[in-house]
């Protein structure tokens, strides 16, 4: 091992350049991700999942009661998702220069001004105040400041916990890290149905998820650490020819088709969950809301199992996630198919969840391991992008589903099929950062050279 990272050619010695407090392997400038820190982080991704996940579980009742079609609520979030996309790398470029917790604290601020608007607008369609068109633009204009603004504490959060990560532990972390979006899909769907309440009735959830992200807000700007050192780090990065993004990087694209793929059978999955419990029960929307919450939970719970338990027990690398997940996800699809009842349905949703359990830290893992730490925003920023690129594309599942129930998930099924054999046929996934950064290996070189040399 420490022979082959000796043949290092002349030129790439002399060209790359390391920070020189940083090591090789390790945080950048020595600074470590302190317990409280990742409690924070952690906080932080819940609040933003509870919210997203609550308001999906409510999503179809809203839009049964205020007469909007289905497909019009799930463009709501494609626009939200499209300015997800764009805005995404913007913020992780302006965290380089800015710091990670100002951009932290931005998109929580996005989102709670967002989620308040759009209880507002609810509430006024709720009680049939204005028409139901008029609603569905106002929702689309008030949701779409999540992805606007909202989106900035995504790739900020990455970014602050790659900087404070070993290579080593970097996957367990982000996984546990992911496992804030599969504990707030289990909390938030059972939390919304207690916000229903007289006068605000369903836009409730909204007001509670716009209060917690106030809250939360709170404890980033008195709790979160930022060091200066790591802001003039960040800030050098930034003005060194970083303006140039990761989205046709060989050494990133294929985690991006991946990331994109499965973030869209995923978010195809939830987004027509809600519907076909509704269809199979043959029960008024306001009924299924239970059966909904229990179903959420069911894929929650699963998706922790695997963030927290199985990634942990069995030391699982990114090439070992990116294939179960999908493999998982597929058959938990084609149960979802052939489902005859409501339970098959939940089974089909937990096992799918589980294989997204994996996937999802698999790709955004692999992706931060195969840049250098100096590129850890501008890839957070691409993860964070496909993965709210994907909802675009929301609509066009719940169409699907309205021509025939079973489409959205065989064509699951099918595309998920295909990502196991892209995972295993492609260079880059097959190695998924088993292979170091040319800066990291270079300086591995380098040391064990004078290592050899006696100093």
């Amino acid at each position: 091992m420490a022979g082959e990272r000796l043949r290092v050619s002349p030129t790439r010695l002399n060209t790359v350049q390391m920070p020189d407090n940083a090591t090789p392997t390790g945080p950048v400038a020595g600074i470590k991700l302190e317990p409280r820190s990742f409690a924070i982080l952690f906080s932080v991704s819940i609040v933003v999942a509870i919210g997203n996940t609550g308001l999906m579980a409510v999503l179809p009742a809203i839009a049964r009661e205020v007469r909007i079609a289905d497909w019009m609520i799930s463009a709501v979030f494609g626009l939200s998702a499209l300015l997800w996309a764009i805005m995404s790398p913007i913020w992780a470029r302006e965290s380089d220069k800015r710091g990670r917790k100002p951009l932290i604290m931005l998109g929580l601020a996005g989102f709670m001004v967002s989620m308040t608007l759009c209880a507002c607008v609810v509430s006024v369609g709720l009680h049939h105040l204005l028409p139901p068109m008029v609603v569905f633009v106002l929702f689309l204009l008030c949701r779409a400041l999540f992805g606007l603004i909202g989106s900035a504490s995504n790739p900020a959060t990455q970014a602050y916990l790659a900087e404070r990560t070993t290579r080593a532990d970097r996957t367990q972390q982000m996984a546990a890290l992911a496992g804030a979006f599969g504990l707030g899909t289990v909390v938030g769907p059972f939390l919304a149905p207690l916000f229903i309440l007289p006068g605000v009735t369903l836009a409730g959830p909204m007001f509670a998820f716009a209060i917690f992200a106030g809250l939360m807000l709170a404890v980033v700007w008195k709790g979160l650490p930022e060091e200066e050192s790591q802001r003039r780090e960040n800030r050098r990065f930034a003005g060194a020819g970083q303006d140039k993004g990761l989205w046709r990087d060989p050494r990133v694209l294929p985690f991006l088709i991946y990331g994109f793929a499965v973030a869209c059978c995923q978010t195809a999955q939830g987004y027509t969950l809600g519907f076909m419990i509704i269809d199979k029960l043959g029960v008024k929307p306001m009924d299924a809301l239970g059966f909904t919450a229990v179903a959420m939970g069911a894929g929650a719970m699963a998706g922790l199992l695997a963030q927290w338990g199985l990634i942990r027990m069995f030391s699982m690398g990114p090439k070992q996630l990116l294939r179960w997940g999908v493999g998982l996800a597929a058959l938990g699809n084609l149960i979802t198919v052939f489902s005859p009842d409501y339970w098959t349905v939940v089974a089909g949703y937990a096992i799918s969840s589980l294989g997204y359990g994996f996937a999802r830290p698999g790709f955004t893992a692999g992706a931060s391991l195969t840049v250098r730490m100096d590129e850890q925003a501008r890839a957070a920023g691409a993860i964070a992008a496909v993965n709210g690129l994907n909802v675009i594309l929301a609509p066009v599942f719940v169409m699907l589903y309205g021509v025939f129930h079973e489409a959205p998930f065989a064509l699951n099924a099918l595309i998920l099929g295909a990502l196991l054999v892209y995972a295993f046929r492609n260079a880059v996934l097959r190695d998924a950062g088993e292979t170091p950064p040319d800066d990291e290996e270079t300086a591995m070189a380098l040391m064990e050279r004078q290592d050899e040399g006696g100093g």
